[in-house]
């Protein structure tokens, strides 16, 4: 793509949005939407934090997981040549 595109596609871009804040900001439809918006967007971030929080958990077990397999490999015979399995988190 060369300059002359990128340049037009970003003042494109740049209508849209700002079309798109003018109607959200500066017209009675726009500020109803957005009173419609703002709730489903809160929850949505609510469940985005819940989501991350069971990720959080879900790494934080795996990696304990992989721990206690290394240790049953280093006290429980040799399985793998010796070699400690590494944990992918």
């Amino acid at each position: 793509m060369d300059e002359r595109t990128q340049v037009m596609l970003s003042a494109l871009l740049g209508a849209v949005v700002g079309a798109v804040a003018g109607y959200l900001f500066f017209t009675e439809g726009g500020r109803r939407l957005r009173s419609q918006l703002e709730p489903r967007l809160d929850a949505a971030a609510r469940e985005v934090g819940r989501l991350r929080e069971t990720v959080t958990k879900a790494q934080a077990v795996a990696s304990e997981g992989w721990r206690s397999i290394n240790e049953i490999r280093g006290h429980g015979g040799d399985w793998g040549g010796g070699q400690k399995q590494t944990s992918p988190f």
